[in-house]
């Protein structure tokens, strides 16, 4: 996510500024960073139970589901619970409990949480964040959606819902699955944040923070693994790309430096068929996945 995706720790340390040779403030992107860092950890708290589980890191939310029971929490105290950290069972279905309810707020987004103030604090944000990273976010976000769509032009995808789409023309399946490395729940509100939630559902959302990527890869595999399944990974740093050879998956290096054609805006779906080419050799199938 970070620094593929969306950019924040290259702009709090002025890293992406750095790569503009002085032609970037590098104190706005700092200050544009902090903002973010601000809303974030807020959101967290305040609405997706971060400082009761901030030490309970699991590697995506379903982790826990065994362990809920279903009950109704409609009227379920989470202040009033005396949550602990979960080694048994009762404090392992409490966690579960608490993954419900912050899947139930992924799926219907920010504008049933927040204010219109700050909704539109946010969006001023995003804005400014995308004008000054010369369309990073919304560049990125356009490539999921032709990724998701399988074709360059994202509006001729039939349905998008959660990162899944189905195409009638083909019988394939396009999904994005995210593997970041920072804990689960500040990077599920990231989603929301940077406007990626409908094109990731939560439960294609991974943390790697314990367990590592290549773990979070196999995960991957085994789960969406069939006959025709294409896999391919895009990423920043030396973990994705050790985890994906591993993998025998093709693997797209995001460069910050502005000259660079994997980057935002800049990295396109074509290219993604090209890395695809590499390890698939040219689809001859119409049903492959």
């Amino acid at each position: 996510m970070d620094e593929t995706l969306i950019l924040l720790k290259s702009l709090l340390n002025g890293s992406y500024a750095e790569a503009f040779a002085g032609l970037k403030d590098a104190q706005k992107g700092v200050e544009i960073g902090k903002m973010w860092e601000k809303h974030i950890l807020q959101i967290s708290d305040d609405f997706f139970f971060y400082e009761q589980i901030e030490n309970c890191n699991k590697p995506f939310l379903e982790a826990m589901s065994k362990y809920d029971d279903g009950q109704d929490l409609s009227d379920y105290d989470f202040t009033q619970d005396g949550f602990s950290p979960p080694h048994d069972d009762l404090n392992k279905r409490k966690l579960a409990y608490r993954h419900r309810v912050i899947a139930n707020k992924y799926k219907h987004g920010l504008h049933n949480i927040l204010n219109q103030e700050m909704m539109d604090l946010w969006d001023a944000l995003y804005k400014m964040t995308d004008e000054y990273t010369d369309g990073w976010l919304s560049s990125a976000r356009a490539l999921l959606e032709q990724c998701l769509s399988g074709n360059e032009d994202p509006t001729s995808c039939n349905t998008v819902a959660g990162g899944v789409v189905s195409s009638n023309a083909t019988g394939s399946r396009h999904i994005n699955v995210l593997v970041t490395s920072g804990s689960l729940i500040p990077s599920l509100v990231k989603c929301l944040l940077f406007r990626l939630d409908n094109l990731i559902s939560y439960e294609n959302v991974y943390s790697s923070w314990d367990v590592g990527k290549l773990q979070c890869f196999q995960w991957i595999k085994e789960r969406f693994d069939s006959r025709n399944t294409h896999f391919c990974a895009i990423g920043d740093g030396w973990e994705e790309c050790e985890a994906a050879q591993a993998m025998n998956w093709p693997f797209i290096k995001v460069d910050l430096r502005p000259n660079s054609s994997h980057r935002f805006p800049g990295l396109t779906f074509r290219t993604v068929g090209f890395y695809f080419s590499i390890v698939y050799g040219n689809p001859d199938s119409e049903n492959d996945d």
